[in-house]
């Protein structure tokens, strides 16, 4: 029982010193008991058939001098024993000890700590497979806290989408139901409804497409990632998606190209980038004005939709991708769009892994919005 509560080290040494010491005491016992015997032997000589016989003082020769230096040899021996009990148990325990301090300060998730590898054998192997596997918990712990992360800033996304939704869907319901109230009673210039039951239906409209837009955007959050691949060359759909728009185009006398330079392979989803690339198109039309031009250029790696509008500021663009976001400029358009446009367009691309640029262009007065592959 005494033996299980002490440590390695002392424990080592014991049983060490202890077969030491059984040694030391076997050989002793067996030098006392067979050398004056065997040095008698040598020293029993014949000569003509004469024999000699001084045996019996030389055993006793022998014995007196064994029995004279066996306490000095015995505690020599002991010292010695002591010593070499000691230096082996502490090379044995010293990286023992290591590991064991080193794993206490790994159970209190210390980082850059690792046991020190001092040779290759079974305590080295050792030692490499707990630095192995403590790098695996704490990559997994910091994957596991950067998921947490991104899990509330998710949720608070959410949060902020649903409140923002909540606001832009109460200011048209707002002003349809008053237009609405005002025609039953017959108030005023409501009495003409032919007029205002137009702008009624304008406001439908308006909501309708807000309604889904937002139920695009929470489909999309909800498919992140599970949407199907497939890999197709751009370049064979560019035309189908940009044809809604060149007709746009042309009812806004807006001069629309498209130019593909090389075919373009990637391995997505068909459906998401469509609907990216068509949310990018609508932006460009929407704000580019009567005798301007819209640029669609697709290259190998790349396609840059490039419109000629009012630069816009460096510091509203990274707004422009959040929900709901409109500049003071798009406010004032009857055709500003809802704000979700490009927060649609950013929800994909991230979701694809997919990289993008919007910014002004250098040779032209507009913007240039570039999709990477």
């Amino acid at each position: 029982m005494i033996m299980k509560k002490l440590k390695l080290f002392p424990k080592i040494f014991i049983y060490t010193f202890s077969v030491m010491l059984f040694i030391i005491i076997i050989a002793h016992i067996m030098i006392y008991a067979f050398a004056p015997q065997m040095l008698s032997s040598i020293n029993s000589i014949s000569e003509n058939g004469i024999m000699i016989e001084n045996a019996l003082n030389t055993e006793r020769f022998v014995s007196e001098a064994i029995l004279r230096a066996f306490p000095f040899s015995f505690i020599l021996s002991i010292i010695i024993a002591i010593i070499c009990s000691f230096l082996f148990s502490r090379v044995i325990t010293t990286p023992i000890k290591e590991i064991s301090d080193t794993t206490e300060k790994m159970a209190k998730l210390k980082k850059e700590v690792s046991c020190p590898v001092y040779s290759f054998d079974e305590i080295g192997v050792l030692a490499t497979n707990v630095n192995t596997l403590y790098k695996n918990l704490i990559t997994t712990i910091n994957n596991l806290e950067d998921e947490k992360i991104k899990s509330n800033e998710a949720e608070q996304l959410k949060v902020d989408f649903l409140r923002s939704a909540s606001h832009e869907l109460k200011t048209p319901v707002t002003a349809l139901n008053a237009i609405l109230e005002n025609m039953i009673l017959g108030v005023g210039k409501y009495k003409n409804k032919d007029v205002y039951l137009l702008e009624c239906k304008e406001i439908a409209d308006r909501l309708s497409h807000m309604i889904k837009e937002i139920l695009d955007t929470s489909r999309l959050d909800f498919l992140a990632g599970s949407e199907k691949t497939e890999e197709f060359n751009l370049a064979e759909i560019l035309n189908k998606i940009c044809e809604p728009y060149q007709l746009i185009s042309q009812s806004k006398g807006i001069d629309f190209q498209v130019t593909v330079q090389d075919t373009c392979l990637v391995n997505t989803s068909k459906k998401h980038m469509e609907k990216l690339l068509s949310n990018v198109l609508s932006n460009a039309v929407s704000y580019t004005e009567l005798g301007h031009s819209v640029l669609v250029v697709l290259q190998k790696n790349k396609i840059m939709v490039k419109n000629e509008c009012t630069p816009i500021p460096e510091s509203i663009i990274p707004h422009l991708f959040e929900p709901f976001y409109r500049p003071d400029f798009a406010r004032n358009r009857k055709d500003g769009g809802n704000g979700l446009g490009l927060y649609i367009v950013d929800m994909i691309a991230k979701s694809l892994n997919l990289t993008y640029t919007f910014k002004q262009m250098n040779a032209l007065q507009g913007m240039c919005f570039t999709l990477y592959f």
